[in-house]
């Protein structure tokens, strides 16, 4: 391929220049070490790698290295990347839906929405219609609210700089200060609640998946008519939930992000 045609983005062919020195022996770089294999000036390798990091593209690990992100694993499987989450979480969640007789989702957050990567439908509880693959609006559902309240600061900042709340029930969260008000209560007591936001008469509660490294990267909820919701129950809803999420972390610890 002549890589100096006119036709050709140079950007995005020094950005895989960048990304092609990542190997099996050579797994994280830094700035400059990277700047001196590619060629390109120190500054240019920094502003690659940070539009590569805002991608998922490529992450910053606990040395301040970079090393290949998770974006790429699901690029190169977009057909099976989510039905392998799906193999592996199927029966945690099954084993909490059964107990808490409710259903339960699994989710991340994903182009600053909710987005359900697995469902267990329990054949006491309320069957509701949200559906694998389906997205739901942050203000409008617990898991939306807790992922957004353990994402960055970056995250939350492009999240409320660009995202228009919308109202879905009367007790939809529309307004910005009530919402990161919300998002400060989640991080502290480490759960969130739906009441009826985004659907009158369904309640759901959500708690955090963590990874090895203690980062949340995904959320789990139960789901159920609001006439069976009690709040001093909340407790006992999280011990159930607790117990799918410590076997959902053994089986996704090495995961960075999904």
């Amino acid at each position: 391929m002549n890589t100096d045609s006119k036709n050709l983005n140079q950007s995005i062919i020094k950005a895989f220049a960048v990304l092609d020195a990542f190997t099996n022996d050579k797994k994280e770089w830094g700035v400059r070490e990277l700047a001196t294999k590619t060629g390109y000036n120190k500054s240019t390798v920094y502003r690659l790698l940070s539009t590569l990091v805002s991608l998922n593209a490529v992450q910053q690990n606990d040395n301040e290295k970079y090393q290949l992100g998770s974006k790429l694993f699901e690029l190169g499987n977009r057909v099976s990347i989510y039905k392998s989450l799906r193999d592996l979480t199927n029966e945690p969640i099954q084993k909490v839906a059964l107990e808490i007789q409710e259903t339960v989702l699994l989710g991340i957050l994903k182009e600053q929405q909710a987005f359900h990567i697995n469902k267990a439908d329990s054949l006491q509880g309320l069957k509701i219609s949200t559906s694998i693959g389906s997205y739901a609006p942050v203000n409008g559902s617990a898991i939306g609210k807790l992922l957004l309240a353990f994402s960055s600061i970056e995250t939350q900042e492009t999240f409320f700089n660009s995202i228009s709340l919308e109202s879905f029930t009367k007790n939809t969260i529309t307004s910005t200060s009530k919402l990161k008000k919300e998002l400060l209560q989640i991080q502290q007591q480490k759960f969130a609640l739906d009441i009826e936001e985004s659907e009158l008469g369904l309640v759901c509660i959500a708690i955090p998946i963590y990874n090895k490294k203690g980062k949340v990267i995904a959320g789990i909820s139960a789901s159920g008519p609001s006439s069976r919701f009690k709040m001093e129950n909340v407790t006992s809803y999280i011990k159930t939930l607790q117990k799918g999420v410590i076997e959902i972390e053994n089986r996704l610890g090495d995961f960075n992000s999904l």
